[in-house]
């Protein structure tokens, strides 16, 4: 159980970790580049050349994941809210 007086939020999760965040919008110019630049802005050291791309079967959504190294959960918390706050961002998981 985590100690109240820790002030951190109860997690599961060990931190420092590698978490995964799959990004789903639709696929319109600039929504890799516009996502990458939130993922970015909450985690530095984020190396974008690792993002994975997968278009739906259709063709009309993009699906991206990116691999953070989460520093604490409220870091992960802030990027959450951040995307999905996002405009060209429908879903986050």
């Amino acid at each position: 159980m985590a100690d109240p007086a820790a002030g951190e939020n109860k997690t599961l999760l060990e931190f420092p970790c590698d978490f995964p965040l799959k990004i789903i919008g639709e696929r319109v110019d600039g929504y890799a580049q516009a996502v990458l630049a939130v993922v970015l802005a909450h985690a530095p050291d984020y190396d974008s050349a690792t993002v994975e791309m997968r278009p739906s079967k259709q063709g009309k959504y993009l699906s991206l994941t990116c691999t953070v190294r989460a520093r604490s959960q409220n870091q992960l918390d802030d990027l959450y809210r951040a995307l999905t706050a996002h405009p060209l961002v429908k879903f986050v998981l």
